[in-house]
């Protein structure tokens, strides 16, 4: 009786369940599916779509517009993610001390940014940036200063990188901020008592106790750094010349798609990214625990 009870209860609960499993499904895993199946085909001009194996996946490792994309978002990873994380560390500390005046609207305006869509954020510093019509290079005549091409083949990298921090500073600020308010506060306390510096109580108490919280969005951070799409895709329009095909993994494997109408190369394309991204989280997540052990 008790068996058959449970047997029905198990029956409800995958009842439950189900819908779920069926959208994911549908979804996720039915399309991701059939993109790996397409990347294992070309086009070809005799005989339609055939079966190449590896061949989408070898041409990728020697074509240099996808190395030379992996090698930008190295670039940021290395440069603007650190930048990012660390402006996000200090006005999560500096909120946090309670010794900052207006801290609750100050919060509210770093973390603005983020809620202002990403397309509308690229189109206003796309204005900003611009070297005759923008902001920054009418304030630079007035003073007579020459006005700084920020959408130049030098300096566009840069301008990308400044405008995913000016977008996540606050993103990463409020998690950072969130994990802080959870230290017990006898800590704080001990450590004042004790005679503790502000600076010295966030390097040996508040940063080793959210040290998860960090860790987060770390992760976060590398993941995000592969998917940029947003910036150059609307930037090409006012610097093309800036702005290859394959300025970032991401937008490659679009423009290969949707302008070169090579579908089974994309797939492979987007496979490999998601490896790429699958192995650099993996190895950051590896090294973090490692480091966490030692502490």
């Amino acid at each position: 009786m008790t068996s058959a009870i449970q047997r029905k209860q198990h029956l409800v609960a995958y009842g439950f369940i189900l819908p779920f499993f069926a959208v994911f499904a549908t979804m996720f895993i039915a399309p991701l599916a059939y993109s790996g199946y397409l990347s294992f085909f070309a086009h070809k001009l005799v005989g339609g779509a055939k079966f190449v194996g590896f061949e989408n996946y070898v041409r990728a490792f020697q074509d240099p517009a996808f190395l030379f994309g992996l090698g930008r978002t190295a670039l940021i990873l290395l440069v603007q993610v650190p930048i990012m994380l660390g402006l996000a560390l200090f006005f999560a500390l500096a909120l946090d001390s309670g010794r900052a005046r207006g801290s609750k609207a100050v919060r509210l305006l770093i973390f603005l940014p983020f809620a202002v869509p990403g397309v509308v954020a690229v189109l206003m510093w796309g204005y900003l940036y611009g070297r005759d019509f923008g902001l920054t290079g009418q304030i630079t005549r007035a003073l007579g200063l020459p006005p700084t091409d920020f959408l130049s083949d030098q300096l566009i990298l840069f301008s990308i990188m400044n405008i995913v921090t000016w977008a996540f500073v606050g993103y990463n600020m409020i998690i950072l901020y969130a994990a802080l308010k959870s230290i017990p506060s006898e800590l704080h306390e001990a450590a004042e008592i004790d005679g503790a510096s502000q600076w010295r109580l966030a390097w040996s108490v508040k940063i080793p106790m959210i040290r998860p919280a960090i860790f987060l969005t770390i992760i976060f951070s590398v993941i995000g750094s592969f998917q940029i799409f947003n910036e150059p895709k609307l930037l090409v329009e006012i610097a093309p010349t800036a702005i290859p095909q394959g300025f970032t993994p991401n937008f490659y494997a679009f423009n290969v798609a949707f302008v070169n109408q090579d579908i089974n190369y994309a797939a492979a394309i987007a496979f490999l990214l998601g490896f790429v991204i699958m192995i650099v989280s993996y190895v950051v997540q590896l090294s973090m625990q490692k480091r966490e052990v030692r502490w």
